[in-house]
Parts: C-alpha cells; structure tokens; sequence
C-alpha cells in the first residue's frame, strides 16, 4: 500500500469527506468551494453518510455526498476520476430527482430548496473555458438576470489547477485532492490549518486496515470492470467484423464488390456496438458501464 490513500479515489474521498466524525472537514471544503451565508455553515448535515457497508463492487460506480445546509439547501459531491458518457446530461438528472424529491402534498413548489451540485473532476470537463471553478446558474444569456436559484452547477476541474496559489480559498483543497505525496500534503498543511486536519486524518485513515480493504477492493472493481469492457469490446468487434463483411460479400455480389464492402463495414460498426452491449449485458454490468463502453 502507498504511503498515504490518494484523496481522488471516490472511496478515500467518500470516507474522508462523508464521514460524520469529519464534519468539520466537509464544511471547512464546501465554505472555500461554494458562496453561501454563513449562517448556511452553522449546521451541515450529512443525508448519506459513509458507512463501511458501502463495499464497492463493478455497480457501485457513484460515491456521491448528499448533504444539507442549515437553512435546507440540498448539495451533492462527488469526484470522478474518468469522464463517463453523457456525464453533463448526468448531472442535471440527479439536480432534478434532487427537486423532484422534495415535493408531497405538504411540502408544495413554494417550499422548495435549492439543489446545487459540487462536482470535481480529474479530467477536463468543460472545454468553453479555462477556469477551473465553473458556477452554472439558471440565467438569461443576455441580460444575465437569474431566474431562480434553485439549481445550481459547480465543476471543479483538477487537471485545469494553476501550479502556484492563485488567492482562492478552494485552490489549496484541489492540489490536497490532486496529489499522491505525503511530502507534498504537509507543505500544504503547514499553510492551511483547514487542509492540515484533512492531511492528518487521511494519514489515519490510510494506517486503517479496514480502509485499505475497501479502497483496494474499489480499485479492483474499478479495473475488473475495465477487463469485462475490453473483453466484450474485443468479442463484440470480431462479431461485428465477421457479420461485416458477410454482409458486405452478399451486397457486394448484387451491387458491386466496392460499394458491398463499405455498406457492409458500416454495418459492422453498428452490429459491432450492438454485440458488445449484448455480451456486457451478458455479465451483468450495470447500464450506465455498458452507456459507457458502447456510447
């Protein structure tokens, strides 16, 4: 095992950030990310908390933190690793359940809260711009008057991080979450009383043998997942290919071999697609790993 756990595994973050006994870390990372009223802050609750129950396994591919201010507001954190199909479209489906879930006969539209998601990546997600903070709110294009505030995007974007401080609250955090050095952690520490007890308490979490387990057992899952997905792609393409080119010879032979042969590889590619879902579907893979696989 390193040294340390790396902070960006969803699992370390998960049982970092959401555990109960680290509550004051959570709010100490949401004050630098997000510009909400202190009064906000006073009470952070956790919807979700980290259990050790959580054992990842090949489905479990989301380890997000829902939590709520004092006032309500609904927030939900996570950290992705690799960029996954329809990642945006994603996001704003979990915004909307996280509205949606708030409406019953005694709890109508007019009480209802605003739903913000945090989501940090260790890829570039949004390619507009090369802010690595970017605030997505209901607004007009022109006018930029808000609409409403009841949702709320917030993408943090590791890889875009300038290499020295550049005066935000939330930079300090990111580089914490960015690296693998313990060496490198410390001196963040020393500068940040806030980072300093997420370093100290990751170095205990990282001497847990329990903690170990689970984020060993997450890495398997996580490359478990990549074999299945290269098998059935490897098994679905040579399908694909062999269907491919037996369509091509039969429309080769009624249209000419040429144009046979390129209708036929399309179709290849389209059958190629189908088999692989067919085999990951086969093995049990959830449908967002085969949406990924297979587009």
């Amino acid at each position: 095992m390193p040294d340390i756990l790396p902070p960006s595994s969803d699992i370390v973050f998960k049982m970092l950030f959401g555990s109960p006994r680290n509550s004051d870390i959570l709010t100490a990372f949401l004050q630098a990310a997000l510009p909400l009223p202190d009064d906000d802050y006073s009470e952070i609750t956790l919807l979700n908390p980290f259990s050790e129950n959580d054992y990842p396994n090949e489905k479990a591919s989301i380890l997000d933190i829902q939590a709520k201010t004092a006032s309500g507001k609904l927030l939900n954190i996570e950290i992705q690793i690799k960029n996954h199909a329809a990642m945006r479209e994603r996001i704003v489906y979990y915004l909307a359940k996280m509205l949606t879930g708030q409406m019953s006969k005694a709890n109508p539209y007019t009480q209802l809260k605003p739903a913000i998601c945090i989501l940090i990546t260790d890829f570039v997600l949004v390619t507009e711009n090369r802010a690595y903070h970017n605030r997505y709110r209901l607004q007009d294009s022109l006018t930029r008057s808000e609409f409403t505030d009841l949702v709320e995007i917030n993408t943090l974007e590791l890889p875009k991080l300038p290499n020295e401080p550049d005066g935000s609250r939330i930079w300090a955090w990111l580089e914490f979450l960015k690296t693998d050095s313990k060496e490198y952690m410390e001196m963040l520490a020393e500068k940040n009383p806030d980072v300093k007890k997420a370093v100290v308490r990751l170095a205990k979490l990282s001497a847990d043998e329990k903690a170990q387990m689970l984020h060993e057992a997450r890495q398997k899952a996580e490359w478990d997942a990549y074999a299945y997905r290269e098998d059935a792609r490897r098994l679905g393409l040579a399908e694909g290919r062999a269907e491919g080119r037996a369509e091509g010879r039969e429309e080769g032979r009624e249209e000419g071999r040429a144009e046979g042969l390129t209708e036929g590889l399309a179709e290849g590619n389209k059958e190629a697609r189908l088999s692989i879902a067919r085999n990951m579907a086969k093995m049990g893979l959830s449908t967002e790993i085969i949406a990924n696989a297979t587009g």
